[in-house]
């Protein structure tokens, strides 16, 4: 039986990879949940492999767990390492989804030779949809790394980095990426009502094209740019349409090539 996992944190992002770890067999070995609130955990806190804990100093004394994943929220993530110096001298190799917490933030906190792996996950974890792109230090080997690979792709796709400077980019497109998405169907629907549509239908008719184009694009071998000519009749309404958002100035590229340069240029300082 594989080592047990511990997961510090379980709220919706927590939670979320916790079911897909039970779901995908990556908690053979047991999970120990640090989360005082046990409610909120619902079904998952009665599984016959999970064990939850009100507090870190519950752990068993003896426990030797192959990774501890660090899922709680970037301002609570101080006083949760003040409590796990003992796991930092167990074997185990850290990963944090902690947004803008950088590998040397927990190598002075944890030790300049522990494994850490420092990932970046986006909201659509919660449905099996999600993507998380991470990186490691030099002292998290290979079994180590394919191990976390598996336990962020419980929740969707996952890939590797080049280097941790790209995390920062990675933030600001997958994982505010969904905040802009839900932001198009918004404006889809405004404009849809602006243009003589009931409200309701608008978003309705919004939240299904924006979901059903997603899935179109997963699904598809296609480029993106091709799935859209493939909508875009010449000279019809669409190509209109496209006029528009595409222009070189005032289109769509600009606003977003801004967008992203200023989530990533917070993401940065967040880390500095």
């Amino acid at each position: 039986m594989s080592n047990p996992l511990v997961l510090i944190g379980c709220g919706k992002m927590g939670g979320a990879m916790l079911a897909g770890w039970l779901e995908s067999g990556e908690a053979d070995g047991g999970v120990h949940v640090v989360e005082p609130n046990r409610e909120a955990m619902g079904d998952l806190a009665a599984h016959d492999r999970v064990t939850v804990h009100s507090a870190a100093d519950g752990l068993p004394g003896d426990l030797k767990p192959g990774v501890v994943v660090l899922a709680v929220k970037p301002q609570a993530m101080d006083d949760a390492l003040a409590t796990l110096s003992a796991l930092a001298g167990s074997g185990a190799y850290f990963l944090s989804i902690a947004a803008g917490k950088t590998i040397g933030y927990f190598e002075d906190r944890l030790g300049a030779s522990v494994p850490i792996v420092r990932a970046m996950p986006n909201t659509p974890a919660a449905v099996g949809r999600g993507i998380t792109a991470y990186v490691a230090n030099v002292h998290v080997n290979e079994s180590q790394k394919a191990q976390a690979h598996r336990l962020l792709e419980a929740v969707g796709e996952a890939l590797e980095a080049e280097t941790e400077d790209q995390i920062d980019a990675v933030t600001a497109l997958s994982g505010g990426g969904p905040a802009y998405v839900f932001l198009l169907i918004e404006t889809l629907a405004a404009a849809g009502a602006k243009a003589g549509l009931p409200e309701d239908m608008a978003m309705r008719l919004a939240r299904s094209t924006v979901s059903g184009s997603g899935e179109l694009a997963r699904q598809s071998k296609e480029a993106a740019a091709q799935l859209r000519i493939n909508v875009t009749s010449p000279g019809g309404t669409t190509a209109e349409a496209l006029k528009v958002l595409m222009d070189a100035e005032n289109g769509i590229q600009p606003i977003f090539d801004a967008a992203i340069a200023a989530a990533t240029a917070r993401s940065k300082e967040l880390a500095g």
